[in-house]
């Protein structure tokens, strides 16, 4: 059941208004992004990335799913795009198809906060779309083939554990519970899509131990990604390192300063151990490295396309070479020698 109390017309209108005062900047429509009925776009309270990024403050818990854990100052106000007519969060790049309370109402969507079974749904809705609204911006779907662009289902506290994942039987992404709820952090959201992004690409992929550490670091490094590009985009403060990976999912697990994972560690490739999530932090520092030297967008069109000429099975010095290749074809020499050169510094042998 829903923890949400409804409310009055007049009270309802009366939040509404002192959210849009203290939640931080709305965002600017883009034009043919298209509404649920024809009309403004619902105006969605949210988390800018998270409330341990935003606030810097490593001292925050869980608090059992209260409000007041996180101050107002994490929440923004941002539009739900590309929603379709049906009236609930299901549009072109996303759609919540179950979920443990009631299922949330667009016009409350400015009304919602972590207390609320509903403000996980929306946070769901709205970063995937930003997601896939960022692979749009570097041209997939357009000069490039489209890396998962469909409505891409989600589900949410559908797994009674503090885990989420991407199952590809049914090409959906379900978020977990406890602790901080996982749908509560954009960047385990935007880890999942990567998952999703990887299987639309390549059917199957993740079917070697090294491909399934590919598959766990480009989730990591999308999700580092695509928060900076929303910080930017909408003016949010980044107040902890980049490189951390779902600073405020980890509250319960790690020390401060709270990560899952970093993406800028120093492994080489003789420090494999056997475990996806660990072997990953190789191949993430070498696409973090890429990006910082050729900017994010030249790197993560590289790094994005090369993945659809990626085995299932690949292996490390398989894909280092395809990601190679596809910076000259796209780039040009000296891309691809940047390219390599953070290949290199991670050791993967034959680049």
């Amino acid at each position: 059941m829903a923890r949400r109390t409804s409310r009055g017309l007049v009270a309802a209108a009366a939040a509404t208004v002192a959210l849009l005062t203290l939640a931080g900047p709305v965002s600017a429509i883009p034009s043919g992004a298209g509404t649920a009925a024809g009309g403004a776009l619902p105006q969605a309270r949210l988390f800018m990335v998270n409330p341990v990024q935003s606030s810097g403050d490593q001292t925050l818990t869980d608090g059992k799913d209260g409000n007041a854990a996180v101050p107002a100052s994490a929440y923004a106000v941002a539009a739900l795009r590309n929603l379709d007519a049906s009236g609930s969060l299901s549009g072109r790049w996303a759609t919540v198809r179950s979920d443990t309370g009631a299922s949330a109402r667009l016009a409350d969507v400015g009304t919602y906060s972590r207390r609320d079974d509903q403000f996980e749904q929306v946070m769901a809705y709205f970063w995937v779309n930003e997601a896939q609204e960022y692979l749009q911006s570097l041209g997939f779907g357009s000069e490039l083939p489209g890396a998962n662009d469909r409505a891409q289902p989600v589900r949410i506290n559908q797994w009674g554990a503090d885990n989420s994942f991407f199952t590809d039987k049914k090409a959906e992404i379900r978020f977990g519970k406890g602790g901080v709820d996982d749908a509560e952090d954009a960047e385990v959201i935007v880890h999942e899509y990567g998952h999703a992004v990887h299987n639309a690409q390549v059917p199957g992929f993740g079917a070697s131990p090294q491909a399934g550490a590919i598959g766990e670091a480009f989730g990591d490094y999308l999700a580092v990604t695509v928060g900076a590009y929303a910080d930017a985009k909408y003016g949010w403060p980044l107040k902890t390192d980049l490189a951390c990976v779902a600073d405020w999912d980890s509250v319960a697990y790690s020390t401060a300063p709270h990560c899952l994972r970093r993406i800028d560690g120093n492994k080489v490739y003789a420090d494999q151990v056997g475990e996806v999530h660990a072997d990953g932090e190789i191949w993430s520092r070498a696409l973090f490295d890429i990006r910082k030297a050729l900017g994010a967008r030249t790197a993560d069109r590289i790094i994005v396309n090369a993945q659809f000429d990626f085995r299932a099975d690949t292996s490390f010095q398989d894909a280092a070479l395809t990601t190679i290749t596809t910076a000259q074809r796209m780039y040009g020499a000296s891309a691809a020698d940047t390219v390599r050169a953070a290949f290199k510094a991670r050791e993967v042998p034959g680049v």
